[in-house]
């Protein structure tokens, strides 16, 4: 058994999974978010989406990032993670605009003071106010802020975002096809948009890389920031301190490269690729036949949303950044399982024509993220995926 599935978290949800296999698929069972018809408008050419998601086992590590330093601006990257995550799964359905935001934030009040809910909830203003700019609306209808201390150690950042659009501007997934190939837009480096270094994390496998790179200080001296229940073998098994120093290379970071620390590394906001896809959809809207968030289950995503028996080929992947070579030497998770659980060094999945995609690159070259074709998509009689990376080639089936 994985450390990751030792820990109590699983990088397939595999329950949740079963859990909902009997509820309606909604219109588009291919589309990356289930889709519903217009019940508030009653429009047969519109569409409606309510999506929930949030920052994760990350507010633990900002959690514990703050308690040693007392910088309170994590929290802020923990407003933009809950906001992102949910966000860029609606992008690749094709949502960019007039979109509404309500927060859920559950605390333990003993451990999380008031001003950690300021800087949380401005922020996500903050945040919105920044996305305008790029043509992305997000309306902050507010939500619940509970205290909750029976139920949460420490809190939990989450939020819903709901929109209502036009069926004709959607991306179902099921333009895939046969020769397409796949453009991979890059997690790390440092996007004109943001305002320093991302290390490409984003919100998928914190438990994993909290547990598996930080020590065992961290179990003894904060019980709060894990499950107590579980075997110590696999609690904070790591050898670093938040505050240990890293160096990022030029080739990764840009410029003349970036100092910074293992904290700041673990805690990059998940990168939102907004400004880039406000472009994509609504420039080169028809080149686009499917988009993927490689979020949970990291480059296998892909294997949910597609719309036949394909054979997708990753043979042209990003060399994994700073971070994830860390997780993996720090746990000695074998390239199948990081594959699996970690986007490892892009999130963004367009499938495209071939002449389409240059086009695609040059736009996300404008705004300072890296790109290129990842792999290709091929005609099989069941799906698969095959990715090929640290000279192995690794099979998935779907």
């Amino acid at each position: 058994m994985s450390l990751y599935a030792q820990r109590g978290v699983s990088a397939q949800k595999e329950e949740v999974h079963q859990a909902v296999e009997r509820l309606d698929k909604g219109l588009y069972p291919n589309a990356f978010c289930k889709i519903y018809p217009d019940y508030l408008g009653g429009d047969a050419g519109w569409v409606n989406l309510m999506h929930a998601d949030g920052a994760g086992t990350k507010s633990i590590l900002a959690y514990l990032y703050w308690k040693e330093t007392g910088d309170l601006d994590v929290w802020k990257g923990i407003a933009r993670d809950a906001i992102a995550m949910n966000l860029d799964d609606l992008l690749c359905v094709g949502i960019y605009d007039n979109l509404l935001f309500s927060s859920t934030i559950d605390r333990n009040k003993r451990n999380i003071p008031g001003e950690v809910l300021s800087a949380i909830i401005n922020g996500s203003q903050e945040f919105f106010d920044e996305l305008k700019g790029y043509g992305v609306g997000i309306q902050y209808l507010g939500g619940e802020t509970a205290d909750v201390g029976d139920v949460v150690r420490t809190i939990a950042v989450n939020g819903t975002m709901t929109a209502r659009w036009p069926k004709d501007r959607l991306i179902t997934n099921d333009g895939i096809r046969p020769g397409d190939v796949i453009v991979g837009f890059a997690s790390f480096g440092r996007a004109a948009y943001e305002s320093a270094y991302n290390s490409g994390i984003g919100s998928n496998g914190l438990t994993s890389a909290r547990h598996d790179v930080l020590g065992k200080t961290y179990g003894a001296r904060f019980h709060e920031s894990y499950d107590t229940s579980l075997d110590e073998h696999v609690v904070y098994i790591g050898g670093h301190q938040m505050t240990d120093g890293v160096d990022i290379p030029a080739v990764e970071a840009g410029a003349e490269g970036v100092s910074t620390d293992i904290g700041h590394l673990l805690l990059s906001p998940t990168r939102t690729y907004a400004p880039l896809l406000k472009r994509l959809l609504t420039e080169r809207f028809g080149a686009i036949h499917g988009l993927i968030h490689c979020s949970g289950g990291g480059q296998t995503k892909c294997l949910k949303y597609l719309p036949g028996a394909f054979r997708i080929v990753k043979d042209n992947l990003f060399e994994p950044p700073t971070i994830f070579r860390l997780i993996a030497r720090a746990s000695g998770s074998d390239n199948r399982e990081m594959y699996q659980v970690f986007n490892m060094g892009h999130r963004l999945e367009i499938f495209t024509d071939e002449g389409s995609a240059d086009a695609l690159l040059r736009v996300g070259k404008e705004l300072g993220i890296t790109g290129k074709v990842v792999g290709r998509v091929e005609a099989a009689e069941k799906k698969s995926l095959v990715l090929k990376a640290g000279g192995e080639e690794i099979v998935y089936e779907g």
